[in-house]
């Protein structure tokens, strides 16, 4: 199959900011913060694969899946080859994950960067339902995209979320907990699955004073 030029672009930039030492780890950062250590995660469209490297130097079982062979392969060029899987959003489903020798269930799914803007109404809708499908009780779906220029920004995604069972928790503006108003620039949304999700009985970050 002939290369697309524009992955092909895009899969060069970014081999380059890896090369050049680019932080490319803050919504691994923002999703380890959400997260009960030794959780399951899943990024979906995890391109060149910084997050969910990130998410596993933080002691996750992080796995990603991207459709695009040529960002993909950044991906395997730099991190562990068990942690990635091509297959494309509109695929997704416990069964095809099984399939493919990951996980069919998660504490957290991620969906960040221009994924969204990606999908049509229908298809934003499907990977909703499909996400609901993966989580596990009390399960977050977070979604990190631009709020206005592209579509699968807020709006779209409180439309496609309809009878998923999922539950907007919170949206902020930026992965660092800004406040989000209605001329925010960026999202980030919190989605959670119904039911209370298994934590040890004592909170992270609970110290103990003498």
């Amino acid at each position: 199959m002939k290369p697309n030029l524009q992955f092909a672009t895009y899969a060069a930039k970014m081999r380059q900011h890896i090369i050049d030492g680019t932080d490319l780890e803050v919504d691994a950062r923002f999703v380890d913060m959400l997260a009960r250590r030794g959780s399951t995660i899943l990024d979906i469209g995890c391109g060149h694969g910084s997050a969910v490297n990130g998410l596993r130097a933080r002691g996750h079982a992080a796995f990603g899946i991207d459709p695009t062979p040529e960002v993909l392969g950044v991906a395997l060029d730099n991190f562990d080859s068990d942690w990635l899987r091509e297959l494309d959003v509109e695929e997704l489903s416990p069964e095809r994950l099984a399939g493919l020798g990951i996980p069919d269930t998660y504490d957290v799914v991620l969906m960040a960067g221009n994924v969204p803007a990606f999908l049509s109404g229908d298809a934003l809708r499907q990977a909703f339902a499909q996400v609901s499908a993966l989580l596990k009780p009390g399960g977050i779906f977070v979604v990190g995209t631009s709020s206005h220029s592209l579509g699968g920004g807020p709006h779209d995604q409180d439309e496609a979320v309809g009878t998923s069972g999922l539950g907007l928790m919170h949206r902020f503006s930026d992965w660092h907990l800004g406040h989000y108003s209605s001329d925010s620039a960026w999202s980030v949304s919190l989605y959670t699955a119904p039911g209370e999700s298994t934590r040890s009985e004592t909170p992270d970050g609970i110290f103990i004073l003498k």
